[in-house]
């Protein structure tokens, strides 16, 4: 078979929990703070997981939202949705089953996401940082 025939392998399909720890780590490694993974099944049909991440600073926001992008395409793994990047205070990257959000400081306290889902299970991310208690 000519090589230009092949076809490379398509990617094993990632579990949700494996999209949030990549992402999770690639978050981690542009300094994000307060990263939450909320596992939230058993509460909503929306999603199986949120992951909530603050950004200091609208560039860093987009680091963030771009160093998230890059690790996921890189898995064969594309956003079905992206929403809020120009505005800069906060962005929403739906992967179907993991909804990730990464917000400024300020939008983060104002939509209160924490509270708002509140019994949701934590997922214990390792990333050595304890995500501050919302208020």
């Amino acid at each position: 078979m000519p090589e230009s025939s092949r076809r490379r392998p398509a990617p094993e399909a990632l579990t949700a929990e494996q999209v949030v720890r990549l992402a999770a780590a690639a978050a981690d490694a542009k300094h994000g703070r307060d990263i939450l993974a909320l596992h939230v099944r058993d509460l909503t049909s929306i999603a199986d997981y949120f992951l909530l991440i603050s950004a200091g600073s609208t560039a860093q926001l987009e680091a963030i939202h771009d160093a998230i992008d890059a690790a996921l395409s890189a898995e064969g793994i594309e956003p079905l949705h992206v929403e809020g990047k120009a505005e800069g205070q906060w962005v929403l990257l739906d992967y179907a089953d993991v909804i990730i959000h990464v917000f400024r400081e300020e939008a983060r306290t104002f939509y209160g996401l924490e509270r708002l889902w509140g019994d949701a299970p934590r997922l214990d991310l390792g990333l050595g940082e304890t995500p501050a208690a919302a208020g």
